[in-house]
């Protein structure tokens, strides 16, 4: 499994969990170094559903970190990419573009159910595969003083849904029902099956 595959992701989540389970890998960085793939247009297609959005996201990830991989002259290896978005009221919520955003959006979150959708995209350039996990988080009530708390740790910033279950949110969650790994960011159960189907069982 040494340096086995490439991540197209620059989230320090998804590489803590593929170090959790014993994945060798190195990080594709985007030419920018920023978070996002500018050759990738994370724009929804009219009347696309979430579950569909994020699935031809991380399949468009995968396959442009591929044709990085191709470009560059890399070493030839598998590409692993993920794409999250929550679902609140069959609308698609992404990261927060300022504090003023991230605020609306945890007064949406406030005291109800909403939907977290990962997908996971594994490409050798000849074969792709993807997953799909979904899961349901509940909130508590947040008071205005919880939000601004929240936003002031600069937390929510890049994160879909303006907020990380790991972190200082975790005190938000009523109750999940699903994989906590999932709400994270890279669903390690589904990330195993995905690698084990390419012959790279963890």
């Amino acid at each position: 499994m040494q340096n086995a595959i490439y991540l197209a992701s620059n989230s320090p989540r998804r590489r803590e969990l593929l170090r959790q389970i014993g994945v060798r890998f190195d990080v594709l960085l985007f030419r920018d170094m920023a978070r996002g793939d500018h050759d990738i247009d994370e724009t929804p297609l009219p009347d696309e559903i979430p579950a569909d959005y994020v699935q031809r996201i991380a399949l468009a990830k995968a396959e442009g970190g591929m044709g990085r991989v191709q470009w560059r002259h890399l070493p030839h290896r598998p590409v692993l990419a993920a794409d999250t978005t929550l679902e609140v009221d069959g609308q698609i919520i992404g990261k927060p573009d300022d504090a003023e955003h991230a605020t609306q959006i945890l007064r949406t979150l406030s005291g109800r159910e909403h939907v977290v959708h990962t997908a996971i995209a594994l490409t050798d350039g000849q074969r792709t595969e993807h997953r799909l996990n979904t899961n349901r988080v509940r909130f508590r009530t947040l008071s205005n003083a919880d939000i601004r708390r929240y936003i002031a740790t600069g937390e929510p910033m890049d994160k879909a849904g303006a907020y990380g279950i790991q972190g200082r949110a975790a005190m938000f969650v009523e109750h999940i029902e699903g994989s906590y790994t999932g709400i994270m960011g890279l669903p390690l159960f589904d990330t195993a099956a995905l690698l084990e189907r390419f012959g790279l069982a963890p």
